[in-house]
């Protein structure tokens, strides 16, 4: 009996024991985050004075830029694309730095650097955010199956032919050999298009503007899963993957970029959802909150909810870009409507400025990066990227095009499928990731960088340059721009963007106007119609006449206010007063 009780003792010690392990390995804490040094004393006023000189150095370049674009319109030098005139410019600053370096005038090396963490965190999400805005125009949601399929499956395409096309020809020692996931990190910021210079064009010939839609949606699309396939790639990059078959790794890949893609989705649409419910709430005599009364207030939660969704995601190691885009576009869909007039044009005309000031210093930015960037240039690599992303655009946007056409009444031409070809320009995105990629020997990310820049140059100069006489070649422009003298060509989108605000942006439909305008349509099909019949009157805030009639008030209020300070002025006189009038 002592020997089974001292083995039944000694099982329960076992299990115990067992038990005790297996528990503290399901109870060990994650290690905690380390905080990050706090620099204090010198070395903080240090950090300090050359944040200070970048940020001065940044806003010179800027006001510089701002007073060039201001002659282009004074000048009306229309023919010239904004983009490429920023772009020359900084090529002529960097030079001009470079040659007082050489002489030992000063040192401009650490401000004239790009720092990606500043594209990233200030200068992408206005760009992104604005764009997503600015999709109330046209027939978007309309064509947001085409849109998607050549930003989503068009862009994985084109990432994999030029990443495999890369992989493989190094592997044939053809070019520069990278390995499978480098590859098709380049791969996939490359095939980042962004074509500012395409869209003034198309704007200013009156082209199809089904065509304009298109290339100008996918283009917004575009963009951020072009960062959310980068971001895949450096993730595989960072975890050791040696040991993990082919097979794992496209299941791992494809894992991440569904949830990167779709979780950043879904939060900026229930950000924009939400931004559209917290303007109008009304729980009876607890809760009430119009702020359209106070505009002021209004803008500034507006502003709030603009930058949001960025800061979540990117808490959550989720794609900010992603959600900010989302929110933008659910946000003019639904929560622009329930703003105030005033509102409405300030939050139009505020992202606008900024959005252009963004994309105006990274321009700048990409010019002097062509003296104040390390390069390693390889003839051979650059000639095969600029073939495979070629190749790779035609095989995004001709198969796609004809599988479209099979489902849509608006078919997409081929003179239409050639002009989404060649306006597949590459931006300020490709630059800044390319900078961004921890690529390793050093040399490696020199020649990624140097490869990028020379890409964008080559189709931002040479196809956006071509795309005017192409579309005129191929005769694909509105019969009445066809009639116009060339002079009147404006492609300064600046000028045009400080000359108007869009009206039809500006909500004034009452419910009975609503109702006969959208629910009683019968051409209205899909998310179309259910969004007509249930989501926009359910977040969107329908005028009464009363809401009309304020409306109207605060405006001539606000413009009588600043008539009277007009008169008050210094150099007013009866004749400006009589002109004014």
């Amino acid at each position: 009996s002592d020997r089974s009780a001292n083995a039944t003792h000694e099982v329960i010690n076992a299990t115990l024991h067992t038990t005790l392990a297996a528990t503290t390995k399901l109870v060990v804490p994650t290690p905690a985050k380390p905080i990050l040094p706090v620099q204090t004393g010198v070395q903080a006023q240090q950090e300090e004075q050359s944040s200070g000189m970048t940020i001065f150095f940044s806003l010179l370049v800027l006001a510089i830029c701002i007073i060039l674009v201001h002659l282009l319109i004074k000048y009306r030098l229309h023919f010239l694309p904004e983009s490429v005139a920023v772009v020359s410019l900084g090529i002529l600053m960097g030079a001009f730095i470079k040659i007082i370096e050489a002489q030992k005038l000063a040192n401009w090396k650490e401000e004239e650097m790009f720092r990606p963490n500043m594209f990233f965190l200030l200068l992408l999400p206005p760009i992104i955010f604005e764009s997503g805005y600015s999709l109330h125009k046209g027939n978007f949601f309309q064509n947001i199956g085409s849109i998607t399929l050549f930003s989503v499956f068009g862009t994985a395409i084109s990432a994999f032919i030029v990443g495999g096309g890369i992989y493989f020809l190094g592997q044939a020692d053809v070019i520069y050999k990278l390995n499978m996931t480098d590859s098709f990190a380049f791969g996939s910021l490359i095939s980042a298009v962004d074509p500012v210079a395409t869209i003034a064009i198309f704007n200013a010939l009156n082209v199809d503007p089904v065509l304009n839609m298109l290339v100008f949606g996918e283009s917004i699309l575009n963009d951020a899963v072009s960062i959310v396939l980068t971001n895949t790639a450096e993730g595989l990059t960072r975890e050791n993957m040696s040991d993990v078959s082919g097979w794992q790794t496209f299941l791992q890949a494809l894992g991440y970029f569904l949830k990167m893609f779709f979780g950043s989705a879904a939060l900026g649409t229930l950000t924009g959802l939400i931004s559209a419910l917290i303007s109008f709430l009304n729980f009876g005599d607890i809760v009430h909150i119009d702020l359209r009364k106070t505009p002021s207030l209004e803008f500034g939660m507006m502003i709030i909810f603009a930058y949001l969704p960025y800061g979540l995601a990117e808490g959550i190691s989720l794609s900010g870009i992603m959600a900010i885009l989302f929110s933008g576009i659910v946000m003019s869909h639904y929560t622009h409507h329930n703003l105030s007039p005033v509102t409405q044009i300030l939050m139009q005309q505020t992202l606008r400025t900024v959005a252009f000031m963004c994309e105006t210093c990274v321009f700048a930015f990409l010019g002097l990066s062509i003296f104040s960037f390390p390069h390693k240039f390889e003839m051979s690599f650059v000639i095969w990227c600029i073939v495979l992303v070629l190749f790779g655009r035609a095989v995004n946007i001709f198969p796609l095009s004809y599988l479209l056409n099979f489902f849509r009444d608006h078919k997409i031409t081929p003179k239409m499928m050639f002009i989404m070809w060649f306006s597949g320009l590459r931006g300020a995105i490709p630059y800044a990731l390319s900078l961004h990629l921890g690529l390793e020997p050093i040399e490696k990310r020199q020649l990624i960088g140097t490869t990028t820049i020379i890409i964008v140059l080559f189709t931002i100069l040479l196809l956006g340059g071509g795309t005017m006489p192409l579309i005129r070649l191929i005769d694909i422009e509105d019969s009445k721009a066809r009639k116009r003298n060339k002079k009147d060509i404006n492609l300064s989108k600046t000028e045009k963007m400080g000359n108007t605000i869009e009206s039809e942006h500006l909500s004034e439909l009452t419910e009975e106007e609503y109702e006969a305008q959208y629910i009683k349509r019968q051409d209205l099909k899909g998310f179309m119609w259910f969004d007509a019949k249930y989501l926009n009157p359910f977040f969107t805030r329908r005028l009464t006449q009363e809401d009309l009639h304020n409306g109207r008030i605060q405006m001539k209020t606000l413009t009588n206010k600043w008539y009277e300070e007009v008169r008050q002025g210094p150099s007013g006189s009866e004749d400006d007063e009589q002109e004014l009038l």
